[in-house]
């Protein structure tokens, strides 16, 4: 039987980052992943906040940056565009294009630098839960098996989380509010400006939109996300309609085809419980707006992994104490997510001619700073159904 304080399950951005806090205060941590290699296959677009590195302690290195973003430009289905540099807008998960491969196993290394043990190719098969509160795990890797006694779980999963399930946490992900995304990483992309984030709305991806990432020369993300109920096809369907009608993609060639589900409708009922937390997707700690993880899930994790040790110096890893984590989390990102699905919501209403008059409406105004407010403030002349909706938040 191994014996650990704290066992962290999916080496994710979420998971390391737990790893690395909860181990940095002294915690005895293990960080285990069912994977072969830590950061594939990539499941997004590698997009992420500067703001991200302070709130981590992390300093940005250039091994695992393959992009730095000065701005966004916005599609209307008409082709209406919006262009915003970073002076001008504050963009939640925009400021550099990461390479996940690199970065990935950079955050693990600075968890097993902080003194986490690492394992590889193990996954987590089941937990029992004993009489003093903490947890068994019965965990498989090449080709045997063997048992983990931990105080604390840390699971950091992905949605659909099958810790949670074990442990009888409620932290079901409704089909709605699941993204299906897919993605081509593609060479001979030829975008406007190579600094620049893209994003297409409508019809082109029912319920999400269509990305261009370029991530340095003529290599670029390429994909989308739809909400499945709202599609008549599938996502790759999508995908390869939008690049083929796409001026950036004509001659481009995909070298890597990625996808996965992202939750996008706000926190899971049950992220805590006696001896167990959870953080990134599978507490469904993602942006609902831009269906960013890797800044949220992040900082789930810091707090997730500082929250654990508190507990152990206390003795004390009941639901009670634990759900501190939760608290930390609301304060930090709570009323920013509340924003982000009312707005999401919103924009499921929308069709394309819809979004065109709300394009249209922006083209005609004149900023230096666009605030959050001064949005929706064009949204609702463009859509006046929309104060009901938006008004009593963002007004």
């Amino acid at each position: 039987m191994i014996e650990t304080d704290v066992l962290v399950i999916g080496a994710g951005p979420a998971g390391s980052s737990a790893a690395r806090f909860a181990a940095k205060g002294g915690a005895k941590v293990i960080l285990m992943d069912k994977k072969s290699e830590i950061g594939f296959p990539k499941r997004c677009a590698e997009g992420v906040s500067k703001k991200i590195f302070d709130k981590l302690d992390l300093e940005m290195d250039p091994h695992w940056v393959t992009n730095e973003i000065s701005g966004v430009r916005f599609v209307a289905p008409d082709g209406t565009d919006i262009w915003l540099s970073e002076d001008q807008i504050d963009l939640p998960d925009a400021g550099y294009v990461l390479e996940r491969k690199v970065f990935d196993k950079h955050m693990a290394a600075e968890a097993a630098r902080e003194g986490a043990e690492i394992r590889i190719k193990t996954q987590a098969k089941g937990l029992e839960r004993q009489e003093d509160g903490t947890f068994i795990v019965t965990c498989e890797s090449m080709g045997k098996t063997y048992d983990i006694h931990a105080k604390i779980i840390i699971g950091a999963d992905g949605p659909e989380s099958h810790v949670a399930k074990w442990a009888g946490l409620n932290a079901i992900i409704k089909p709605q509010h699941m993204v299906a995304g897919v993605q081509y990483e593609m060479c001979n992309v030829k975008m406007k400006r190579n600094d620049y984030l893209e994003f297409y709305f409508g019809s082109v991806a029912p319920g999400g939109y269509f990305w261009l990432f370029p991530k340095g020369g003529d290599v670029a993300n390429v994909g989308l996300g739809i909400i499945t109920n709202m599609a008549e096809k599938s996502a790759y369907e999508y995908l390869v309609d939008a690049a083929d009608n796409c001026y950036a993609t004509q001659v481009a060639q995909a070298v890597e085809l990625n996808a996965g589900g992202d939750p996008v409708g706000g926190l899971v009922k049950e992220m805590y419980g006696d001896n167990i937390m959870l953080c990134g997707d599978a507490a469904s700690q993602v942006n609902p707006l831009t269906g960013g993880g890797i800044t949220n899930g992040m900082l789930g994790g810091r707090f997730a992994g500082e929250v654990a040790v508190e507990a152990l110096e206390a003795g004390d890893c009941s639901s009670n104490f634990l759900k501190k984590y939760e608290k930390l989390y609301l304060e930090e990102m709570g009323a920013e997510m509340q924003k982000y699905t009312k707005v999401t919501e919103y924009l499921w209403t929308l069709d394309d001619d819809d979004i065109n008059k709300i394009a249209h409406k922006f083209k005609e105004m004149e900023f230096e700073k666009l605030t959050t407010t001064d949005i929706v403030k064009v949204v609702i002349k463009a859509d006046p159904k929309s104060l009901l909706k938006l008004g009593r938040i963002f007004l």
